[in-house]
Parts: C-alpha cells; sequence; structure tokens
C-alpha cells in the first residue's frame, strides 16, 4: 500500500459513540484504581498516562473493545484495498486541550495503520503520503466513524497543538500476510504485553 485512503461510516454512530464511551469510562477507572493504590502507575494493563508520544493523556493498549474492532474492520479493509491482512495491534487515546502528536513514522507492526475518529471535537490528522521528511503533508478531517488508512511504518504522521476539549481516536495495525508479525508478538489478541502479564502475578 503507497497510496492514503479515507473510508466515511466505517461504523454505525451508535457503535462509535459507545467506544467513545467505554474510552471515557476506560479512563475514569484507571483513575480510581491509581488513586486508591490498586495499580502501579508504570504498568500499562488498565491504560497509561505515560505514552511518550503524548505525555500525561490517557491511552490503552489492547482493549479487548478495540481488539474485537481490529477483527470488524478487517474484512472491510481487504475488500477495500484488495489484500490480504493480518491483525497485531490496537491502541487507543483520549486527547485532551493543548495535546500534541509530532512527525513520526510508527515501527514495523504498523505496516497497514488505520486511524478511526471515535468523537469529541475536531482534530485533523497530516500525513506525509511522499514517504519523505519533513513536507508538508496532506490535512485529513475525520468525523467520528471515518477512518484513513496509511502505511504507518512509511509515512510521517502528526497532529498540530488540539484547541478543542476531548477527542478520541482508535488506532488499529495490520501486516499483509507477506510478513509474519501477527498479534503484535503476542499469541492471542485482546492480551496485553506479557511483562504487565506478569506485574500481577
Amino acid at each position: 500500500m503507497e497510496k492514503i485512503k479515507i473510508i466515511r461510516n466505517v461504523i454505525s454512530k451508535e457503535l462509535t459513540l459507545f467506544l467513545h464511551e467505554y474510552l471515557i469510562l476506560k479512563k475514569q477507572v484507571y483513575i480510581f484504581l491509581l488513586d486508591n493504590n490498586i495499580v502501579q502507575p508504570k504498568k500499562e494493563f488498565f491504560g497509561t498516562f505515560e505514552d511518550y508520544q503524548v505525555p500525561n493523556t490517557y491511552s490503552i493498549y489492547s482493549a479487548t473493545a478495540f481488539e474485537t474492532l481490529l477483527n470488524k474492520i478487517q474484512p472491510i479493509l481487504e475488500k477495500k484495498l484488495k489484500i490480504k491482512l493480518v491483525p497485531n495491534y490496537s491502541y487507543a487515546r483520549l486527547y485532551k486541550k493543548n495535546d500534541n502528536l509530532k512527525r513520526h513514522i510508527d515501527r514495523k507492526s504498523c505496516e497497514i495503520s488505520i486511524t478511526l475518529n471515535l468523537g469529541g471535537d475536531e482534530w485533523p490528522i497530516y500525513i506525509d503520503e511522499t514517504g519523505g521528511k519533513n513536507n508538508k503533508g496532506r490535512k485529513i478531517i475525520l468525523n467520528p466513524g471515518d477512518l484513513v488508512v496509511y502505511p504507518g511504518d512509511k509515512f510521517e504522521h502528526w497532529r498540530l497543538p488540539f484547541k478543542g476539549k476531548i477527542c478520541s481516536q482508535v488506532f488499529l495495525h495490520y501486516n499483509t500476510k507477506t510478513k509474519n508479525n501477527i498479534y503484535d508478538g503476542r499469541e492471542h489478541l485482546g492480551i496485553p504485553n506479557i511483562k504487565d502479564i506478569k506485574a500481577y502475578e
């Protein structure tokens, strides 16, 4: 895949709203667990505020609802892109005012990357589809339920400082059948990083 593709209304308004509210609740639960010393901040089983790309903003790796979405979206993408995919992992963030996402490319697990808007205030994403460095990039505005597909390990992508109040996004990552990286090194979808599982033994 060498181009950006936008797919509008890939999931229903009802499902979009459900996932937006699910992510808000996940954040509230995590704060409660932290405040009551039930979990350690360095362990990401319930989420984290220590994402190096967007510090102090809630994010979560492999939440069950989003891993289910990873599977649900896969056949839609395969039909639209005309390629076979293997699912790797999901990651979601609940952005807040003044958050900033710097220019970056993703790791090899993100050969085919999806950014799906779940709700909140509008916040464009910029993607440089030249595959170069520090070019202007294409401004993409997604409404809740819309997604953009791009080669995350090749195209730089970023966002300007967020002026809104809240914005929820989920990122779904796949590889093609020619690359053996299924489940991002995990044995099953929905499982967090093994280091996080061991932290609770």
